[in-house]
């Protein structure tokens, strides 16, 4: 259960602000269909998450244990300080795709708006300090969809009233304390 919350919360507070988000409001300014859009993100979400949360599996395995806590530390340490770089969205990734119909513009742009992301990597970060990669993927997949279904359905009230740089720093804040608890070896990791 560990593993469900923490990921789920992590990914709920990085995804606030972060391109995939801005992209989520793009769609639905572009397409003015919420549902689809939805489906889009969820599918393109667990695809790519499941994809990171294998790559995590195995680099837990791969590594043995006191250089996989090492390694973890470190990255939970560098995913705090990318939180604080603010994410820019790319326009042509969210309306060149028309052609796939509402749902598959959203799952191909959201795919690859993931590929090397933020999110991407702490689920990869998060599979590897967990065993359980199914409570890792269905978590930060979880924390995806809190932070961008409001934003499908309230877009620019929700960027308008939040402050993205608070929010940056509280999940900045939560990566450096789990990659400071991961390096002391506190709690149980492995």
């Amino acid at each position: 259960m560990e593993a469900f919350l923490v990921s789920a919360g992590v990914v709920a507070l990085g995804e606030m602000g972060d391109k995939t988000q801005l992209l989520a409001i793009v769609l639905a300014a572009t397409f003015r269909r919420p549902w689809p859009i939805i489906a889009g993100i969820l599918v393109a979400t667990l695809v790519n998450h499941a994809a990171a949360g294998a790559l995590g599996g195995w680099v837990a395995q791969a590594l043995g244990p006191d250089l996989l806590r090492w390694v973890i530390g470190l990255s939970f340490l560098a995913m705090a300080g990318w939180m604080l770089i603010p994410d820019k969205i790319d326009a042509q990734r969210a309306g060149g795709a028309r052609r796939f119909g509402v749902f598959g513009a959203t799952a191909v742009a959201f795919f690859l708006a993931e590929m090397g992301d933020k999110t991407q990597i702490a689920t990869v970060a998060l599979a590897a300090r967990y065993s359980d990669i199914a409570a890792v993927v269905l978590g930060t997949t979880l924390g995806m969809m809190l932070a961008n279904v409001p934003a499908v359905f309230l877009g620019e009230r929700i960027a308008q009233k939040v402050s993205m740089r608070l929010v940056h720093g509280v999940a900045a804040a939560i990566f450096a304390v789990l990659g400071v608890l991961t390096l002391f070896n506190v709690g149980r990791l492995f």
